[in-house]
């Protein structure tokens, strides 16, 4: 078995078929490698088993080729001592199937014609769907997988779990919810992004054939392991870059606070804030190292003195959708754009770019959550999740520069597609998308190419993750500052 390993290639379920059938026509097996997975998964399951005591085990199959894995499964389960049950659909039309199924038959198993259960399992396999599934379940099937789900015991997915899209991660409306992935050949999106972490699990990939040439990854998996250059024993601070949060409209303050004290908890040397100047005493009561100015009391050639002497903007948090708002942003968009900065777009920032659309320099970097990346495609926000990836790929089509759609799995688009596996549940509160625009533009004005986007996405994510260690339930943007200083000090590369 091929574990989970970061930087690992994920695929569209499409290739993943396509790479089935050139091996097919190189005259190896179809039943011989449905017989391999399945006997690979079940050589991970048997020690999982007996570590667990765990003896009576349910399989649920379905009509397709997912349910031969199933039956095998079932088959080297029962060989191997286990108590082991199956409940079935009716069987497709799959040679391979009807073969699995023979195996099974003969190998003395109880099958039955539903999916009652005639008593409470330790273990439930899910081989009901595979990776083909792209229409909404009927009635009577979400009804099983809502029964399954109600079970207790460990919960075990054959390739993705049933219900779930696999590339896009969204359940068909509902899908099962896995403690355990066992995905065949190749890792799926569907099972990184979306809502597809909440139903994989943990997730393991089944290698079993060799990858061929004309095998091309959809993504990688953003590695969690980050390594960022040690510090110079002769610097100072104008050594690790100079940051320009602008935004804080005279109503929304908080923003631009957050965004600045992230920025120098990630290590930049300066941080200047440029915003409504109510909020000055404010931000430094909690942080007087930010040097502040202003907004309105700006001109154009004081914008562009300022942009001359930072490396590094992140524009937009809490500037506001009103009259004002426009004012700043046609203000500082040309000459941000027209600068050499590493430039952060979030929040209205973003706004103001679906309304006036430009082209963004490569090193721009713009990270919407899935309602603004709808407003800035003029599309539903639903329409986003359906199909995240082909979202992020029309972002950058549209408006060139680099990408975050924001969200479970958040995607990063640069020159190629990475996806975010860190993170939790408990990050979904208002303000982490301040904390990231301040990290970026705090690592860029450090590293510049020498740090990635993806990278500072999954540092963000694991600081998150920091926090989250003692409670997901309350966590609060405003904490991450000394989550994000923590990872970014024990990311560092030894010498």
């Amino acid at each position: 078995m091929h574990q989970q390993v970061y930087h690992s290639p994920v695929y569209h379920s499409q290739s993943i078929q396509a790479w089935e059938q050139r091996w097919f026509a190189l005259q190896n097996s179809s039943y011989g490698l449905m017989q391999q997975v399945a006997w690979s998964i079940a050589q991970e399951l048997i020690p999982l088993f007996l570590k667990q005591n765990m003896r009576h085990i349910a399989v649920c199959c379905g009509q397709g080729n997912n349910a031969g894995d199933g039956y095998l499964i079932a088959r080297y389960l029962k060989q191997a001592g286990f108590d082991v049950d199956i409940y079935a659909a009716a069987l497709g039309q799959s040679e391979d199937l009807h073969l699995a199924y023979k195996a099974a038959q003969d190998a003395d198993l109880n099958i039955y014609p539903h999916f009652n259960f005639q008593h409470s399992y330790a273990a439930y396999i899910d081989a009901l769907f595979g990776i083909g599934l792209n229409r909404e379940l009927a009635a009577d099937w979400q009804q099983i997988i809502r029964s399954l789900n109600a079970c207790t015991g460990l919960k075990i997915a054959i390739d993705v779990p049933s219900g779930l899209q696999a590339n896009a991660g969204q359940p068909l409306p509902v899908a099962f919810q896995a403690d355990l992935t066992y995905t065949a050949l190749g890792l799926k999106a569907g099972l990184f992004t979306g809502q597809g972490k909440e139903y994989a699990g943990k997730v393991s990939v089944m290698a079993c054939i060799p990858a061929d040439a004309e095998l091309r990854p959809l993504a990688k998996l953003s590695p969690q392991s980050i390594q960022l250059p040690q510090r110079q024993a002769f610097g100072h601070k104008g050594s690790y870059g100079h940051v320009l949060i602008v935004g804080g409209h005279a109503d929304m303050g908080g923003a631009v606070m957050m965004a600045a004290e992230a920025a120098f908890h990630a290590g930049a040397g300066k941080v200047t804030v440029v915003c409504d100047k109510r909020h000055h005493t404010a931000i430094l009561s909690r942080a007087p190292n930010i040097m502040l100015r202003d907004i309105n009391a700006l001109n154009q050639a004081d914008i562009q003195q300022l942009i001359e002497h930072v490396d590094a903007i992140s524009f937009g948090m809490g500037l506001g959708r009103d009259s004002w708002a426009e004012q700043q942003f046609q203000a500082w968009f040309p000459q941000i754009q027209n600068s050499t900065l590493e430039i952060v777009l979030d929040a209205d920032a973003l706004w103001y770019l679906a309304e006036f659309p430009e082209q963004l320099n490569a090193q721009t970097y713009a990270t919407p959550h899935p309602g603004e990346a709808a407003k800035l495609l003029g599309i539903a926000a639903h329409e986003i999740e359906v199909d995240r990836i082909q979202a992020i790929h029309q972002l950058q089509d549209k408006f060139q520069g680099q990408w975050v759609l924001k969200g479970a799995g958040s995607l990063i688009l640069e020159d190629e597609l990475w996806i975010c596996t860190a993170g939790n549940a408990g990050m979904g509160t208002g303000g982490m998308g301040d904390v990231l625009a301040g990290m970026v533009a705090s690592l860029k004005a450090q590293f510049h190419d020498a740090i990635h986007l993806h990278e500072i996405v999954s540092l963000h994510a694991l600081a998150g993750d920091y926090l989250a260690q003692r409670g997901m339930r309350g966590l609060q943007a405003q904490d991450m500052a000394q989550a994000v200083y923590y990872v970014v000090n024990h990311s560092v590369a030894e010498v």
